[in-house]
């Protein structure tokens, strides 16, 4: 696959979709979970869209359970919870493996393009993660819930922000500003 725009994902709703609907959008791809510690982020991720969506971006929520079963419900009960709770109307898609031999071609495709992610030097998420037993060893998975991939408009994959590196970090927010402007 050359770019994300060759990869087809399923909508909540249960219906298939091209990501080359998205092609000349910037990109914003985020594993979620409805019962996690991260999951107020939802509230600045919709806000974010509200405010850039008419400049290109779109923001894709990948509802994901891999981490301590935060998201236990159906495609029809996380699509009510994002709404009632927090307003999402954002695109979100199908629960999908972001780790391990289920990983989803798009996650294989993303992770492939950056293996790393910047993270948040002031936070203690990576610690109690270790301290509690919930990171491998595979130090290019995605650490946890609400890890956010960027994509500019021409598909490629420009940067990988760890969980706790919210919409409002100053070096996200520029990134963003950047391939939006580009």
């Amino acid at each position: 696959m050359s770019t994300i725009h060759d990869i087809e994902v399923t909508a909540i709703d249960g219906q298939p979709r091209p990501l080359s609907q998205f092609k000349g959008k910037v990109l914003l791809v985020v594993n979620v979970a409805s019962q996690c510690g991260l999951t107020p982020q939802y509230a600045q991720l919709e806000k974010l869209y509200e405010d850039h969506r008419d400049a290109g971006l779109e923001v894709l929520g990948f509802p994901c359970n891999q981490f301590a079963g935060q998201e236990p419900g159906s495609e029809e009960e996380i699509a009510t919870f994002c709404e009632s709770q927090y307003g999402v109307q954002f695109p979100l898609f199908a629960k999908v493996e972001v780790n391990g031999p289920g990983r989803h071609p798009l996650y294989k495709t993303l992770i492939q393009a950056r293996p790393e992610a910047v993270q948040n030097p002031d936070s203690p998420l990576r610690g109690k993660l270790t301290e509690m037993g919930l990171l491998g060893n595979d130090t290019t998975a995605v650490m946890w819930n609400f890890e956010k991939f960027l994509i500019g408009r021409d598909g490629k994959v420009i940067g990988r922000f760890a969980p706790d590196i919210t919409v409002e970090n100053p070096e996200l927010a520029t990134a963003i500003d950047k391939a939006l402007a580009s």
